[in-house]
């Protein structure tokens, strides 16, 4: 799911609006001294006239005319800096104004993207990803085995392992996770890490708790009138780049939700599009609550990982309540 048309169109209509108002911007401070140094436009009128003269020379044939323009500019433009600075202004005070130096704020350099407009995608990337706040905090930057001892420990290496394929392969390699375990061992946290990492590079995330994912696609499902919204929500759910799911377990079942959920999974395999899907169900419970497909379609196309050890959140409220 890259951005839609829609998407990229607000986007360039925000760079545009960006170049209007800075334009307006540097009028005014071009009005402001005009109107404070007088002085200052008339050298400006001398620099229109000045080049007007010098280009008829320049075509009449006088080989100096431009080495006098190039000279004579100088000068004047010194005594407009001169002017600036003498009535406490900065001196380049008239010079175009960019939010982005290197594209101009046109968001391209050569037809390619500047790294302004990449930034621009990445954060628009976020928003939508329904995680910005959380993977401030959760992300690589942060992780720590410190809680973990014993086959716990063996466990999260060998999921944190399981990360780091997961994102150096991703684009190239289809793969999908499947996190479970015992409450606050970190399934989450590395769900987390992995989105990070692949919205920086471009790509499209969407993270739902399993809770909110169900609310939605049954509201969509007994409600004709969000029958668009539904349709819109699975086209997104079917085609961004990398779809997770926290919480498997926490949501309230409802008729024909569930064959919904298998639908997005399967359609997500079929389009070979990763998922990432965390719950603190063991496999026996994940195969009761759901239907068999849905479980044989986890076992068969998914990394499984368990993780175990102590409630991560818990040791650290109780850190906190001893201080």
């Amino acid at each position: 799911m890259p951005l839609s048309n829609s998407q990229y169109d607000a986007m360039i209509r925000t760079f545009e609006e960006r170049q209007l108002h800075n334009q307006h911007l540097h009028t005014s401070r071009k009005e402001e001294i005009y109107r404070k140094i007088p002085e200052f436009e008339t050298l400006d009128s001398s620099i229109a006239s000045i080049s007007v003269q010098q280009g008829k020379k320049l075509i009449d044939g006088d080989a100096s005319a431009l080495s006098e323009l190039k000279q004579q500019l100088e000068a004047l433009t010194n005594q407009k800096q001169n002017l600036l600075t003498s009535h406490g202004y900065p001196s380049n005070y008239l010079d175009p104004i960019y939010e982005c130096k290197d594209c101009l704020d046109t968001g391209y350099i050569n037809n390619e993207k500047c790294h302004c407009f990449k930034q621009s995608i990445i954060t628009m990337l976020y928003a939508q990803s329904n995680i910005q706040d959380v993977l401030l905090k959760e992300n690589f930057s942060t992780l720590s085995s410190l809680y973990y001892e014993g086959d716990d420990l063996t466990r999260f290496q060998n999921a944190v392992k399981e990360c780091h394929e997961f994102i150096s392969v991703f684009g190239k390699d289809y793969r999908n996770l499947f996190f479970y375990g015992t409450v606050g061992t970190g399934k989450s946290f590395l769900s987390g890490c992995i989105a990070k990492e692949v919205i920086e590079t471009g790509h499209p995330v969407l993270y739902f708790s399993a809770a909110q994912l169900f609310d939605v696609l049954s509201a969509g499902t007994f409600d004709y009138k969000k029958k668009e919204d539904l349709y819109n929500l699975l086209d997104d759910l079917y085609n961004c780049d990398l779809l997770i799911i926290d919480d498997l377990g926490t949501e309230t079942l409802k008729a024909n939700v569930t064959s919904q959920l298998f639908s997005c999974l399967n359609e997500r395999h079929i389009r070979k599009k990763p998922t990432i899907i965390s719950t603190n169900l063991s496999l026996e419970e994940t195969r009761n609550r759901y239907s068999d497909r849905i479980f044989s379609r986890i076992m068969s196309h998914y990394h499984v990982c368990k993780l175990t050890g102590p409630d991560i959140r818990m040791y650290k409220k109780r850190l906190i309540n001893r201080k």
